[in-house]
């Protein structure tokens, strides 16, 4: 192995002990007004992530805006339509560290309108911090919000009942809200659930514990993010390496990609998918050279020990635990777009890097997010409905059930036309 190849390896390495020692992707989600971006303003903000020019800008916009304190609502509001309206419209991503890990931030509209974007960014997060607004507690969006959470695999949830300043820090009405919450949890099967009082505005319970919430005697909202465990399952789980690119190189012919979950090795037994053939791996390569192993999130080049016929969206996966490959499933669908959808319709299905033809065949049950109650389906689905649908499909897809693997068995519906997405979807 070359030394260029040795140092590559090394920093593969390196960004998977990294990511093992925690790099933490949550969410942000809750009803309008709740205070989600003056929150994470408040965590950058107290954990000393802000430039001094950033703050100087964010304090003249925040004058502009008559406000006498500064706006930290306006360090993640960065769309010029969002600072109009005084809302977040878009899914915001910020970045930052402490001394004990690393955070991946996203900021979720609260709006029901665009519900669409809390589900992307809930896609692929380890946690959700799901806000609640002391004076109003438990609201539909807020049931919404807890509902995709749980439906996306979400392992952990934390409520923080903001705006405690507005209710003078009572400790009867945090109580209440966490009463609230806990039943609708408790029927959505969510076991996880931790919950804290805080003013994003004021800082009580974000970062530092401040002097107005004395009676709570649990962690800070910081220490409950930092004490939570990343994801590991991606390492864990079955290989599965969506093909992205066919080259020929001098050996032959080598499949590149980014592997969506487990490790593969040389010499490993691998079989692909649809073809079902099984071979061996002869080589995993990266540009400056080989490596003795990938994992999760590693792009790499594979080279088999045999020529076989694999193109761009075919599936190399592990021969244990191996996808069923089907053309017809059940799943789960969360309904993206304006248009509704009518049973029968077709669309793209995209699962990995594999995209076909398929058409919602049938529908099943009809989610109710306010009660939790199944129904059956309406005619035309509208948007932010939750239902039970069958899907077919013109070829086949090596797909995974989405409560074993998150990554083998999260799809997306788009409109051949418009080219938009209109559902995420999720394999039964």
């Amino acid at each position: 192995m070359s030394r260029l190849a040795e140092i590559e390896r090394d920093a593969l390495r390196a960004r998977a002990a990294d990511g093992e020692a925690g790099v933490l992707r949550f969410i942000t989600a809750g009803s309008v007004d709740d205070g989600k971006s003056t929150l994470i303003g408040r965590l950058l903000h107290d954990t000393r992530q802000i430039l001094a020019d950033q703050l100087a800008a964010v304090s003249r916009a925040s004058q502009k805006r008559g406000h006498d304190d500064v706006d930290l609502s306006l360090l993640t509001d960065g769309l010029e339509a969002e600072r109009e309206q005084g809302i977040t419209i878009d899914v915001a991503y910020r970045y930052f560290a402490t001394a004990r890990r690393k955070f991946i931030i996203a900021d979720t509209p609260g709006h029901e309108q665009y519900t669409r974007n809390m589900v992307t960014g809930a896609s692929t997060a380890d946690a959700a911090v799901i806000l609640a607004d002391a004076e109003k507690g438990l609201l539909p969006q807020s049931r919404r919000h807890l509902c995709i959470a749980s439906l996306l695999g979400i392992r952990h949830i934390v409520v923080a009942v903001n705006k405690m300043d507005r209710v003078a820090y009572a400790q009867s009405v945090f109580e209440s809200i966490r009463a609230d919450f806990s039943a609708f949890a408790q029927r959505l099967g969510l076991k996880n659930v931790q919950y804290v009082p805080v003013s994003a505005l004021r800082g009580d319970m974000v970062v530092d514990r401040g002097d107005a919430l004395g009676w709570h005697a649990g962690p800070t909202l910081l220490e409950i993010l930092e004490s939570i465990e990343p994801g590991r399952g991606d390492t864990s789980q079955p290989l599965r390496f969506p093909v992205q690119l066919v080259q020929r190189t001098g050996r032959g012919r080598a499949y590149l990609g980014r592997l969506q979950s487990g490790r593969v090795s040389a010499g490993d037994t691998v079989v692909a998918f649809p073809s079902g053939r099984r071979v061996r791996v002869s080589g995993v390569h990266v540009h400056a050279g080989e490596l003795d192993e990938a994992q999760a999130g590693d792009s790499v080049a594979l080279t088999l020990g045999e020529e076989i016929d694999l193109a761009r969206g075919d599936l190399i996966a592990g021969v244990e635990d191996a996808p069923r490959l089907v053309q017809q499933f059940d799943a789960t669908l969360v309904w993206l777009s304006a248009e509704p959808l009518v049973k029968g319709a077709g669309y793209l299905l995209k699962s990995g890097t594999r995209t076909v033809r398929a058409r919602v065949s049938a529908f099943g049950e009809q989610i109710d997010v306010q009660t939790l109650e199944a129904r059956p389906a309406a005619a035309r689905i509208a948007l932010n409905d939750i239902l039970r649908v069958t899907i077919t499909a013109q070829q086949p897809l090596a797909l995974d059930a989405y409560r074993v693997n998150r990554a083998g068995g999260a799809f997306i519906l788009i409109d051949e036309v418009s080219n938009q997405t209109v559902a995420g979807g999720m394999v039964a």
